[in-house]
């Protein structure tokens, strides 16, 4: 079954003004689900945790609903294993200060030039203040893919961390996160992996995967300004937290320093309402491997997520028939069709010698909202030769944009060529 798109465009309030979202790797609009809960909980149970009055325990249970349901769009094992924050950049640092407590001069950590600096710097600052040793992990300019050999001699000195990207949120590489992680494991590292980029465009499951941690955005997936954070609970457990002296020593709690933003996991319950509305209604039958392996909410999830990934692959087709064509353009990353399951629709470009920056101001003229720059993927940027002269432009696709959509931005940059 396809998605209606005209039904799910309908859940999106800022859809109707008619603007092309192609920002969305730097965040994508709400859902309006999202927006509801938001007000539900400001008006109706704004409350500070653990009081002994209805609209503290009413907040609570709200916050444990979307906990809870967090669990099953990653399929964790339990909602204690899943840490909210104010960012996925912030818990990074957060966590990552308690794992630098595992660590000794010597040691050695491993992150890669395809990631976005949030899964990069914090563990440059970890080594060294703990006089650890950084190896890198190149990846392949002509492609974007993610050189697994380098990754493979980067584990020769049994690292103690390993971090890596699900997806470039600058090039729209996917990595092998699976293959990559049991490496990793028998190389004796835990396992850290940035999902911002991927969690909107397919299907997460952590146990599958077998890492240690895992990060996302509520933002970057369709709901509020929230950061989520992943652990297997006996390492959560079993770690150092930085808190004040009151705060329960007992998982989630250990993780979330003073007061979290209510508001916004309540807004993240109605953001994970829609995927289980699309997984009811928009996705058909569960394939066999998804119905052997899930059940309840969470097949839903995976229902939803396997359909939005099915329709994103019309996406990048279109974003690539509109720029491969275009005179004096250089598209970074897969472009080759057989190998879209390796990509999701985010594509960064130069085109002739104009600047990204003017490029950007020029769509947007036209209605239609890009990136520039680095985007923080400082690593990729420099590794490619551009960030001197003002980095690439970024477009990227979700399952609320349209083939119309692409066709016109691929129009509006065929206008910026040919004045």
């Amino acid at each position: 079954m396809a998605l209606d798109l005209a039904k799910i465009r309908h859940q999106f309030p800022a859809l109707q003004s008619g603007a092309v979202f192609l920002d969305n790797p730097g965040g994508t609009q709400a859902v309006k689900n999202c927006v509801d809960r938001v007000l539900e909980h400001l008006i109706e149970f704004n409350a500070n945790h653990n009081g002994a009055f209805k609209t503290s325990r009413e907040s609570d249970a709200i916050l444990h609903k979307s906990r809870t349901a967090m669990a099953e769009f990653l399929n964790a094992r339990r909602p204690a294993e899943i840490i909210f924050g104010q960012n996925m950049t912030t818990l990074t640092f957060h966590l990552g200060r308690s794992l630098a407590r595992l660590l000794h001069p010597g040691d050695e950590i491993v992150v890669t030039r395809l990631d976005h600096d949030a899964n990069v710097s914090p563990w440059l600052l970890i080594a060294e203040d703990r006089g650890c040793t950084v190896r890198w992990v190149d990846f392949h300019p002509a492609d974007g893919t993610l050189d697994q050999e380098s990754f493979r001699a980067a584990l020769s000195g049994k690292p103690k961390i390993v971090a890596f990207g699900y997806a470039s949120n600058a090039l729209g590489t996917i990595n092998p996160v699976a293959e990559m992680t049991k490496m990793a494991h028998d190389a004796g590292a835990l396992v850290f992996i940035d999902a911002v980029h991927f969690a909107p465009h397919g299907p997460i499951d952590v146990v599958d995967i077998g890492c240690d941690f895992l990060v996302c955005s509520a933002y970057k997936f369709f709901g509020p300004h929230l950061g989520i954070l992943y652990g297997r609970h006996d390492l959560l457990d079993g770690l150092f937290a930085y808190k004040v002296r009151p705060a329960s020593n007992d998982l989630p709690g250990k993780f979330e320093t003073g007061t979290q933003n209510h508001e916004a996991i309540s807004g993240l319950l109605g953001t994970l309402e829609y995927f289980e509305w699309i997984g009811q209604h928009y996705a058909g039958d569960a394939p066999p491997e998804l119905a052997k392996n899930y059940q309840g909410r969470t097949l839903r999830f995976k229902k939803a997520m396997t359909a939005i990934r099915a329709y994103e692959r019309n996406l990048s087709r279109a974003m690539v028939k509109a720029l491969r064509d275009m005179p004096g353009i250089t598209i970074y990353g897969l472009t080759d069709e057989t190998r879209f399951a390796e990509r999701v629709p985010t594509y960064a470009f130069r085109l002739k010698d104009i600047p990204p920056r003017r490029i950007a101001e020029l769509l947007d003229e036209h209605g239609i909202y890009v990136w520039d720059g680095h985007y923080y993927a400082l690593e990729v940027t420099r590794r490619l030769g551009v960030e001197e002269s003002g980095g690439m432009v970024r477009a990227g696709a979700v399952h609320y944009n349209t083939l119309e959509e692409v066709e016109r931005f691929g129009k509006a940059l065929h206008k910026i060529t040919h004045p």
